[in-house]
């Protein structure tokens, strides 16, 4: 048994009041504000105070208030009254009720006068007063009325409505027996059959009769047709103006062609990376197997492309018109014109071929027209079989494509003819002769010179692409290493190739593409390679620089790594890792490396081409280059005595090598024709006799010439071009003459002629003026002393209300915004008990119906033990 709560005596509540009133009386508890300074005027409102006092105020404030109109919101069941004088205590009862009976009057007074012209004036309408025809008096005139309408017969009334007494009535002779003559009454059988009779001929009567009216309805329109002919006046033919069709606009027309051109297909997925070189490689296996299989012998099936399975959801985006099957449609005068390609001779006759391939085609056409006709009839003996059978399982329809595809295979391996055994061996030689599709990455430089060797220079570039995809970095996790190390050997490679006698210089243009890919894959990697060449470059042309204090020109590997640079890495930056250090490589070279013959020439030459080729984009000025094409330039000239231009280093005015480019002999410009600068000149030249050096100064100077014209186009809008391009316009106009130089020259000497004198002489240089520019007239800024609390001296009445009305409002906001706040604080309390509340009832109802159903569950097993036993 349970302990029996005890009640609590009145001894207990009257302690428990007592302590209560103890505790809010307790001095500890009472809080004191203390104040540092007295201020006289000023009333301090909550000097001594209880905790809590103040805060369970505002609460029991916002309970009367806040969390009413939230318990009244959205609730309708609230009554007001507005009558007149309900909620004034001032009022007698007697004075409300007279004066809601005067505004009750003049109320509808009011309403009944607002459209009250006059009242002595009796308004009329045809000669009938208004006020009498508001009352409705008019008499029902029974004529205007069908009448058959709203009446219904006797008979279908007593069957419907009387509930079939009419039809079961029988009059009291009939009951009897009633007279022998009299007629006998019907059944209700016949009088429904009666009924129905008589709704169909009422039916077939109304339907004759509408056919009848638009039989009349038709003839009338003929006949006013007739009518309407004779009445309209004909005017003469030749009388007649004709209209001209308004013109089409040039939006109709557009609008017009776009209705019959092809609507864009939807595109494809895009593939990443990761895909794209996963299926590149499962491509080079299967080809490499096949390759392997038809060396081996065995005999390799071609897939015939067989009809794919479209299922009726398939939209057929994939169908593209050939372009022989395209035709062009249009629209004009009413009418569709498709134009037909016909191939007629000029005379109307068409050409023998031509008539065997449109013969051929109409054979081909009725050979489809036949298969459509029996694809037809097998669709519609598929279609009747399929309504007698019930082929709804899946399983037996992957089962029946199965059997299908392995049907058609051996079909196909049957229907292929076996090759003999001189075809096999041929087949055999061919793909022992064919490249290898799947390559592993070499591991070392030798490696790589023999997985290229003794191939020509497209298959070369073919082993590395198919190398490259075979062991892409996103296949597996060591392919990064190993393609970063196929890039450092490529170049080491190029430079093998480039030292070679004659140079390969074909192998390594193909092979720039595959650097090029592997670059961008491995930018970082590709830049430390080219940073540590040329950083060994620059090393040895130091040591030499010290030892002998000059250099010689670049070899053909170096520069073939130069132009590798500019290919492989951008050249527009302002400072790169590998352009800059190029860049800088060139212009030493170009300064430093005496001209001592004319390989010599054609080396400077080429590094001249590359410098422009670097700066094209950027623009970058390089004195270097402007100094090496006026030397070159002075190296034609043949009367050195009174020069009115300097020679730089590394030219010399006059001496031994300051005549190379000079001709010899003037009748070789007449056999020379203009041709490029050949890359490998600047590693080995062979000149035979006089007349193929003459011929390769002119080639010098063509190219000298060209670099000149390109370098005034590219600098023309720098500020000293004028001052630049002075040494090289005086050389041109009074030292090398055009009259001795072939046509192809003569036309470059004038062009760089025509740009120098079109540019400015001189532009307005930067000058400092003679005495400082007067400043502009400022206002007198407006001093205000300010106090160190805070407050402004000197301000006037108007100033210190204004800010004392500032200082006002932002208190009031401030306060405002922190009652607002507690205003949401609290109602979000509430809320919440809400909720909690609900909630707990919830959890309540629910545990009472768990008790409920254990309870029925312990009963019914209960009195399942008793019937068991």
């Amino acid at each position: 048994m349970g302990k029996v709560p005890k009640k609590r005596s009145m001894a207990d509540k009257v302690r428990k009041t007592k302590t209560s009133t103890e505790i809010k009386n307790n001095p500890f508890e009472v809080k004191i504000n203390r104040k540092k300074f007295e201020i006289l005027g000023q009333k301090s409102k909550h000097d001594v105070g209880l905790p809590g006092v103040s805060r369970s105020k505002a609460i029991n404030k916002r309970k009367d208030t806040l969390l009413k109109e939230y318990k009244q919101k959205g609730k309708s069941s609230k009554f007001i009254d507005r009558r007149f004088g309900e909620y004034d205590t001032n009022m007698a009862p007697e004075d409300k009720i007279l004066q809601r009976f005067a505004m009750e009057r003049q109320r509808n007074h009011d309403k009944k006068d607002v459209y009250n012209l006059n009242e002595e004036e009796e308004l009329t309408h045809y000669g009938q007063s208004l006020a009498e025809m508001e009352k409705f008096n008019d008499n029902v005139n029974s004529d205007d009325e069908s009448e058959e309408k709203g009446l219904l017969s006797a008979e279908l009334t007593a069957s419907h409505f009387g509930g079939g007494g009419l039809l079961r009535r029988k009059t009291s002779g009939d009951q009897e027996g009633g007279e022998e003559g009299a007629p006998r009454a019907k059944s209700r059988q016949e009088l429904i059959e009666e009924l129905i009779q008589k709704s169909k001929q009422d039916k077939r009567d109304r339907q004759v009769q509408k056919e009848e009216s638009q039989e009349l309805t038709e003839k009338l329109d003929h006949d006013w047709k007739n009518i309407q002919a004779l009445m309209v006046k004909k005017i003469p033919r030749a009388e007649r103006v004709e209209e001209e069709k308004p013109k089409l606009e040039q939006y109709d027309m557009m609008v017009r062609e776009l209705v019959f051109e092809m609507k864009a297909q939807p595109s494809e997925k895009l593939k990443t990376p990761e895909e794209v070189a996963r299926e590149e490689r499962e491509k080079l296996q299967k080809l490499e197997a096949d390759r392997l299989r038809r060396m081996m012998g065995d005999q390799v099936v071609e897939s015939s492309q067989s009809q794919t399975h479209m299922s009726a959801d398939d939209l057929n985006d994939g169908f593209i018109l050939d372009k022989d099957d395209q035709k062009t449609l249009s629209y004009q005068d009413g009418k569709w014109n498709i134009e037909e390609e016909k191939g007629e001779d000029k005379d109307g006759k068409e050409e023998e071929g031509e008539e065997e391939e449109s013969e051929a085609e109409e054979g081909d056409e009725e050979e489809e027209a036949e298969d459509e006709e029996e694809e037809e009839e097998e669709e519609e003996e598929e279609g009747s079989s399929e309504e007698e059978e019930d082929a709804h399982s899946d399983l037996e329809s992957e089962q029946e494509s199965e059997d299908e595809e392995t049907q058609q295979e051996e079909e196909e391996t049957s229907a292929q003819p076996s090759l003999s055994t001189e075809e096999l061996k041929a087949q055999q030689e061919a793909a022992k002769a064919e490249l290898p599709y799947t390559f592993t990455a070499p591991e070392s430089l030798s490696d790589l010179k023999d997985l290229l060797q003794g191939h020509t220079p497209d298959n070369q570039r073919i082993i590395v692409a198919r190398t490259q995809k075979s062991n892409h970095a996103s296949l597996a996790v060591g392919n990064k290493l190993k393609l970063q190390k196929l890039l450092g050997f490529l170049l080491e490679y190029v430079e093998d190739l480039a030292t070679r006698s004659p140079p390969e210089l074909t192998t390594i243009d193909k092979l720039i593409p595959e650097l090029y890919t592997l670059c961008q894959m491995f930018p970082e990697a590709a830049c430390k390679t080219m940073q540590s060449i040329l950083g060994d470059a620059g090393h040895s042309t130091g040591e030499v620089l010290e030892v002998k204090g000059h250099l010689p020109f670049p070899t053909l590997d170096m520069i073939v790594y130069l132009k590798l640079t500019a290919l492989l890495f951008p050249t527009s930056d302002f400072r790169h890792p590998v352009t800059t250090p190029a860049l800088l490589y060139i212009s030493q070279a170009l300064t430093k490396c005496p001209v001592r013959s004319l390989q010599d020439v054609t080396s400077g030459l080429v590094l001249c081409c590359l410098a422009v080729e670097y700066v094209s984009f950027s623009k970058r000025f390089l004195p270097e280059l402007i100094n090496f094409l006026a030397g070159t330039l002075h190296l034609a000239v043949q009367d050195k005595t009174s020069l009115g231009y300097i020679v730089v280093p590394p030219f010399r005015p006059s001496g031994k090598c300051s005549d190379l480019l000079v001709v010899s002999d003037s009748e070789s410009c007449k056999s020379w024709s203009q041709k490029s600068l050949p890359l490998s000149a600047a590693q080995h030249l062979e000149l035979k006799n006089n007349l193929d050096k003459d011929h390769h100064r002119l080639t010098c100077l063509s190219t000298c010439l060209d670099l000149v014209k390109r370098c005034c186009l590219l600098y023309k809008d720098l500020m000293s071009f004028s001052h630049i391009f002075q040494p090289i316009r005086t050389l041109l106009s009074k030292h090398l003459s055009a009259q001795a130089l072939p046509d192809p020259l003569k036309e470059l000497h004038s062009e760089i002629l025509e740009i120098i004198s079109g540019v400015p002489a001189a532009h307005s240089r930067l000058v400092l003026e003679k005495r400082k520019p007067i400043p502009l007239k400022l206002l007198t800024p407006k001093i205000v002393e300010i106090l160190d609390y805070g407050k402004k001296r000197g301000s006037n009445r108007e100033e210190r209300e204004r800010e004392r009305l500032k200082h006002k409002y932002k208190k009031e906001f401030k306060g405002a915004l922190r009652e607002i706040r507690k205003d949401t604080r609290f109602l979000a309390r509430e809320k919440l008990n809400e909720v909690m509340d609900r909630d707990s009832e919830r959890k309540k109802k629910v545990r009472e119906l768990f008790g409920s159903l254990a309870t029925q569950e312990g009963e019914w097993k209960a009195l399942k033990r008793r019937k068991n036993k």
